[in-house]
């Protein structure tokens, strides 16, 4: 069946199964590996995508959910406001150590700040809860999340 997705502000058309998780079509029929698997169950955030502004785990929404609604990469963050002051500060910080998480990381720091442009430690551990970093650079990102929100100020 076919697909017309608002994918970073573009219009794309794709076919597949309505039940396909929107991680594989992001991925695979289009081409776009910024966003990751992990754990395939929505348990570690790797795959943390925009749906509408909000963040959602791709590897467990079907696209036949998305229903048009505009869909945030990875690839886009940055040209976003809070986007652009969250990579600045991941980059200023070096939080990544091996980064397999860290698309998702940001995508969930980005969501935050957008909607909470001076939050509190327990703000950042509560919206990032979801997002696990096995290299475990969570003072970093929680630090570099601190950073964007003063660069904001």
């Amino acid at each position: 069946m076919k697909y017309e997705l608002n994918l970073n502000n573009q219009r794309r058309t794709v076919d597949v199964d309505g039940d396909t998780p929107l991680l594989w079509v992001i991925r695979d029929v289009l081409g776009m590996t910024g966003t990751k698997f992990g754990c395939g169950m929505a348990l570690c955030g790797a795959c943390t995508v925009h749906l509408d502004g909000q963040p959602v785990r791709s590897c467990q929404t079907a696209v036949e959910n998305v229903k048009g609604g505009a869909i945030t990469t990875i690839e886009a963050i940055g040209s976003t406001p809070a986007g652009q002051k969250i990579q600045a500060a991941w980059t200023k910080l070096e939080v990544a150590q091996c980064g397999y998480c860290q698309s998702g990381q940001i995508m969930s720091a980005t969501a935050l700040l957008r909607d909470n442009a001076n939050p509190t430690d327990a703000d950042i551990d509560a919206a990032m809860a979801g997002n696990v970093c096995r290299c475990g650079t969570y003072v970093r990102i929680r630090a570099a999340i601190h950073e964007a929100a003063r660069a904001s100020a």
